[in-house]
């Protein structure tokens, strides 16, 4: 198993669901609209929203919490590197993830992104929303 430490560089079409602890280098496409959503375990407050991110082997939904909304808002359509990032199944579909331990950082690099293949849009099966829920 990897450690935080081990960081294994990952192109899009490598991502599978669990994978931790890896880096990856993405164009920002898109940053969809903001949602409000309540902690199951606190009730604490916070904003979700997702970015369409990719390279040259396809896309992916990533997952965005908060001030990483902000922080991806000023790097629509720049090239990202992504350190300790891990994929997580939402409603069975695949979502790239930042989380606590992760970083993201803007380089001065040119991807030829491969919009012909989402991988969030596979089916991996059902599975719970971990602990979150969207407000109505």
């Amino acid at each position: 198993m990897l450690r935080r430490n081990d960081q294994l560089e990952v192109k899009v079409k490598d991502l599978k669901p669990n994978l931790r602890w890896f880096t990856i280098t993405v164009k920002i496409l898109k940053l969809n609209d903001e949602k409000i959503v309540f902690s199951k375990k606190d009730g604490d407050q916070h904003r979700l929203a997702e970015a369409l991110v990719g390279d040259e082997t396809g896309t992916i939904l990533m997952s965005l919490w908060d001030e990483d909304i902000d922080k991806v808002r000023d790097f629509v359509g720049s090239a990202v590197k992504i350190k300790n990032g891990f994929v997580t199944l939402y409603k069975g579909s695949m979502r790239l993830n930042l989380g606590r331990f992760g970083t993201l950082e803007k380089i001065d690099e040119d991807i030829i992104v491969n919009e012909s293949i989402n991988f969030s849009e596979k089916f991996y099966g059902r599975n719970e929303t971990f602990g979150y829920k969207r407000s109505f």
